[in-house]
């Protein structure tokens, strides 16, 4: 079990994108295990209060073995901080399909320059394991790639198996679904579905779906995929290194259907704006969890309803 291995042992983690949502959970889960984490984040994204709601979390001393670092993943001298590091956690992007229609070339800056100097960091610091977000939007709508956000993170993954072919560097990426649980911001025109699909309906705002509602996604909630991060980093399979993980539920429900549930359980008495569907969205998801499951042992505790409820109930 892998929260054993925490209590046995002292690791030396970095997170990437530390401040964000995801990154914050995965720093509030390792100190609450009393582990050491360097956390870097350039703040374009991420958020101090939510390294200060993490903060009110743990412990005194937990929190002493946390260090800042605000620097970028592009700026090459940030691989100074990868010394003694054991795991990599890789969350700092840009994360939006539609950002990255619109600007491309930042897109490619960080998504894909700020990976391989990280990568190249962790070979210099002899890193044991490399863990990476990479993205459902990989898969587009058949064979067709849908936007410079998917094109960035399938990138990722290949250069995740040069680095290990050229250098031994090991790695397992992880193919997030839809994300969605504490700390995720509703703001702003790319904000994920739910969080901002709560924040409009407690304040009785309009609701827009993006197509005729059928789309389907894969919610899975965060305190699962800080289950996956941490089973990739302590794996010991061998079998299981150098591979890319569907991380989800493994069900779907469509757009129309999420609406249902929120809005029963927020009581909100709108209905939703039908708008075009939004270029460079994938219309049907679901993510195919069998080999997380074989190989690293993973077993998404939260489905629907329950995910729902952390983040909705009293």
């Amino acid at each position: 079990m892998y929260i054993n291995q925490l209590t046995e042992k002292m690791h030396k983690w970095c997170i990437t994108g530390v401040a964000g949502f995801i990154g914050s959970n995965l720093l509030e889960e390792l100190l609450q295990n009393n582990q050491e984490v360097i956390g870097i984040d350039n703040f374009s994204s991420g958020r101090q209060e939510n390294l200060n709601l993490v903060e009110n979390l743990v412990t005194p001393e937990q929190w002493q073995r946390f260090t800042l670092i605000t620097g970028d993943i592009v700026d090459p001298a940030i691989g100074k901080y990868l010394a003694g590091v054991d795991f990599i956690l890789h969350h700092a992007a840009s994360v939006s399909v539609p950002s990255s229609i619109a600007d491309p070339v930042k897109n490619c800056q960080t998504n894909v320059l700020g990976m391989v100097n990280l990568l190249n960091a962790a070979c210099d610091h002899s890193v044991k394991r490399f863990i990476y977000a990479s993205s459902s939007a990989v898969y587009g709508d058949g064979e067709q790639l849908l936007s410079p956000y998917a094109v960035a993170k399938l990138t990722n993954e290949n250069y995740a198996k040069i680095f290990h072919y050229n250098y031994g560097l090991a790695s397992i990426g992880l193919r997030y679904f839809n994300i969605y649980g504490p700390r995720q911001d509703p703001q702003g025109e790319y904000a994920a579905v739910i969080a901002k699909w709560l924040a409009q309906m407690q304040h009785e705002e309009k609701i827009c779906i993006f197509g005729d509602g059928s789309t389907t996604r894969d919610f899975c909630f965060v305190k699962d995929v800080v289950q996956i991060n941490l089973r990739a980093a302590l794996t010991d399979n061998n079998a299981a290194l150098n591979k890319v993980y569907d991380v989800g539920f493994g069900q779907s429900v469509t757009l129309l259907q999420l609406f249902a549930q929120l809005q029963k359980i927020i009581q909100y008495t709108g209905e939703p704006d039908l708008l075009d569907f939004r270029a460079g969205d994938i219309k049907y998801s679901t993510a195919d969890i069998s080999m997380a499951k074989d190989l690293l042992g993973f077993t998404p505790e939260y489905d629907f309803a329950r995910g729902l409820g952390r983040i909705c109930g009293p």
